[in-house]
């Protein structure tokens, strides 16, 4: 079945960084769109970065740019999100997926939380 197993969360404080992965199985990573979202307490979930099936395409929210890096490993099956100078306002859950054609899969979710 598929899954995408999002890891990396944490509580952070403001500057600091981290790094999202999130492990996909089930179907042909390779072929898909990944991407990162988030949503924060009583907000909607919004697009963060997104990745090309070869990574040679990436695109990122304003809000993010130019702290967060997305990447991929298609030899393991892993998404990435480095997440550099980070701000109270990016602490979030934060969300895998994987899309393509009519097939849009998504993660559990990982929290993330900036504060001193």
């Amino acid at each position: 079945q598929v899954q995408l197993v999002e890891s990396g969360g944490g509580l952070v404080q403001p500057g600091g960084s981290l790094r999202l992965s999130c492990t996909a199985s089930g179907f042909t990573f390779s072929t898909y769109w990944m991407s990162w979202y988030r949503q924060a307490p009583g907000k909607e979930r919004e697009l963060v970065a997104t990745i090309s099936q070869g990574g040679g395409t990436a695109n990122y929210a304003d809000s993010v740019k130019p702290r967060f890096t997305i990447s991929r490993d298609n030899t393991k099956n892993t998404v990435y999100l480095q997440m550099n100078s980070l701000k109270p306002e990016d602490t979030a859950v934060y969300y895998c997926n994987a899309k393509r054609d009519y097939s849009n899969y998504w993660g559990q979710g990982t929290q993330v939380t900036v504060s001193s």
